[in-house]
């Protein structure tokens, strides 16, 4: 059986007036059309999870609601928009707003109760299937810029074995290497740990080996 979530009341009862009928609405229709699925808070929002995963979230603005639907690429196409939390893409009007139904003033601008309910099925259905929302992997951070006086000692004949194990790293294990010395807080200590990087990169040592 579904939950409600007594933060959800509240979360209404705090709302604008003209928002109040529209989220109680969509409260109601997605019990109706998914019985099993519990409320909760998301991005301190009133989100609906069924078996685990979320089916949907809807909100609250100053002068509009929203309903967003958690799969919504499996659902609309790849056209869909919003994240919750992120700014809406500005496309016209049809793409104003958070959610795929943009900026809601009354429960007439969203589909019909049937159409909805539809929807909501349609998108248990995708969960049921085992369908999942794959995190946005973040962009690799680039090679770090190597300070002046560790290139030209790595340069040298006789540091011919650090540099090569140094250029066979990976990039964070490089950029260890880097901050560690460009942080040192006097030229003293920067001496000392370029003497020590170049030990143990001609040993092959990463710059935390001792915890590896």
């Amino acid at each position: 059986m579904g939950s409600h979530d007594p933060r959800v009341d509240t979360y209404i009862a705090k709302s604008a007036e003209f928002a109040r009928p529209i989220l109680e609405h969509i409260r109601a229709t997605v019990h109706a059309a998914c019985p099993e699925v519990e409320e909760t808070l998301k991005w301190s929002m009133p989100s609906f999870v069924y078996k685990g995963a979320i089916l949907c979230g809807m909100a609250a603005f100053k002068q509009h609601a929203s309903l967003h639907f958690w799969h919504h690429k499996a659902l609309f196409g790849d056209g869909a928009q919003d994240e919750p939390g992120k700014a809406p893409a500005k496309e016209g009007p049809e793409k104003e707003g958070m959610g795929q139904f943009g900026k809601l003033a009354s429960v007439r601008d969203l589909p019909p109760k049937k159409t909805l309910a539809a929807l909501l099925k349609k998108a248990a259905a995708l969960i049921d299937d085992g369908a999942t929302r794959a995190r946005p992997k973040a962009a690799p951070k680039p090679p770090p810029s190597v300070p002046e006086d560790l290139a030209a000692l790595l340069a040298q004949k006789k540091h011919a074995a650090a540099r090569k194990h140094f250029e066979g790293f990976s990039p964070s294990a490089q950029r260890e290497y880097v901050e560690w010395i460009i942080e040192a807080k006097t030229d003293a200590t920067r001496q000392k740990r370029l003497a020590t990087a170049l030990e143990w990169l001609a040993e092959g040592k990463h710059r935390n080996w001792k915890y590896q």
